[in-house]
């Protein structure tokens, strides 16, 4: 078992919920629902990473770890624009939605080459 992945896991599915509801609650915050949407299909995926452990392999490792620093920039400028009110960090957000992409492909070019 990898902890820390089981760990970006357990935050990344607490962190949406928390931002679903904050999002369905507040007036005008679409990004914090969909910052929680997107945390909230992250997480059983960095925790089925996570908890593989050793048998993950470093390339799968390394894709999960993407999605985890893709997930923390996508989610936390679209959560700093609706609480802040302010679009400074809204450069970052498709930064972080890239990585998401290259970790979910990443995932998918490790499950096709052959292993060792």
């Amino acid at each position: 078992m990898n902890r820390s992945l089981v760990a970006v896991a357990g935050i990344a599915g607490a962190a949406g919920v928390a931002l679903a509801a904050a999002g369905s609650h507040m007036a005008s915050a679409e990004r914090l629902a969909t910052a929680g949407a997107l945390a909230m299909a992250q997480a059983p995926a960095l925790l089925a990473l996570g908890l593989n452990g050793k048998d993950t392999g470093r390339l799968l490792t390394l894709c999960a770890w993407v999605i985890a620093v893709g997930l923390v920039a996508f989610s936390g400028a679209l959560t700093y624009h609706d609480l802040s009110g302010s679009a400074a960090l809204a450069a970052i957000a498709p930064i972080g939605g890239t990585a998401m992409i290259l970790g979910w492909l990443g995932i998918a070019f490790a499950a096709l080459i052959k292993r060792r």
